[in-house]
């Protein structure tokens, strides 16, 4: 192994993490200051209704082209849905589910409520595998309805009346980023309930609901809305097209469990898997932390492409414990 290679090994990734997470969250959120706008397809939450932005999530856009009339879906109007897909796929491959453990403006304020959880000493909430299985499969639900309901607007299906137009963008109005993000930036607006139609009144209600929701079950389960969350839905899909891939050699491992205990997610998958190489699971979030705590040499690995970034070792794994150990 290289020096530098080592010294990568034995750092600290979840510190390297949370300056990274700060970074992200100032560009995304204030890089409209600056006039930076890395785009409006990215697969992560950065939303459009804060002024402030410095880029903002692909839901907003394909919300909107899902209203087109399937017949002009494939004439020059499906040409700039299909360009709007490459590029969040553009955007997703580099970084796969690493957009939800390092960027996601929403995460990492959640990352933050479970810091403050712990420090108000709230004992930590645990899904059942049952249970976790269940709920795992409403992101999938929420993301199915985030497409047909527009496409309902443009559309008449089954000899049904469309939509109104006030059904517009319906994930946006309900998602707690939307409530939360412009906060951020001194925008109070997003924080009321829209009574100028029955729609808007309904989806509006449901956003303030889901916030109130997220607040308090980050308070109690780490990263809570996580596993609602259409977007990783969405990345999911895609993630076996990313350059950036969490592999796992099964015959290293020896089943200790300490990477399914670190998992912010709770995925029981991480350890019990030892026949796949590609160990990247529905709900990850490719944060390291599993790789981080992992006693086996070479056990887990992120890698972009035929590079090694990231591994577990004996080495790495003592001196952070020793780390930790010294802090506590």
């Amino acid at each position: 192994m290289s020096s530098l290679g080592r010294k990568i090994n034995n750092a600290d990734l979840g510190r390297f993490r949370l300056y990274f997470q700060g970074a992200a969250l100032l560009l995304l959120l204030y890089g409209g200051y600056l006039a930076i706008n890395i785009g409006d397809q990215l697969p992560t939450f950065a939303c459009a209704y804060n002024d402030t932005r410095g880029g903002s999530c692909y839901l907003l856009g394909l919300q909107h082209q899902m209203a087109t009339p399937l017949a002009d879906m494939f004439g020059g109007r499906g040409v700039g849905i299909l360009v709007g897909l490459a590029t969040f796929v553009g955007f997703f491959v580099i970084l796969n589910k690493a957009w939800c453990g390092f960027v996601c403006p929403l995460g990492t304020l959640q990352d933050w409520l479970t810091a403050l959880r712990r420090r108000l000493g709230i004992r930590a909430a645990n899904y059942s595998e049952t249970v976790f299985q269940r709920l795992s499969k409403i992101k999938y639900i929420l993301l199915a309805l985030l497409i047909l309901i527009p496409m309902a607007i443009g559309n008449s299906f089954f000899g049904l009346p469309k939509l109104s137009h006030d059904w517009g963008v319906p994930f946006c109005m309900i998602c707690p980023g939307r409530v939360l993000l412009p906060i951020f930036a001194g925008d109070f607006s997003q924080l009321a309930i829209d009574f100028s139609s029955i729609a808007k009144l309904i989806l509006t209600a449901l956003g303030m609901a889901i916030t109130g929701l997220l607040l308090v079950g980050a308070l109690v389960k780490k990263r809570f809305f996580c596993l609602f969350c259409p977007m990783s839905a969405l990345h999911y899909l895609f993630s076996r097209l990313s350059l950036l891939r969490l592999l796992k050699d099964g015959g290293k491992c020896t089943r200790c469990g300490n990477c399914y205990r670190a998992c912010d997610m709770g995925i029981r998958a991480i350890a019990d898997d030892i026949e796949h190489r590609n160990i990247v699971k529905d709900d990850c979030m490719m944060c390291g932390k599993c790789i981080e705590v992992c006693p086996e040499e070479g056990c887990l690995e992120a890698r972009f492409l035929s590079l090694p970034l990231y591994r577990s070792t004996a080495e790495g794994f003592f001196k952070r414990m020793a780390r930790k150990n010294h802090e506590s």
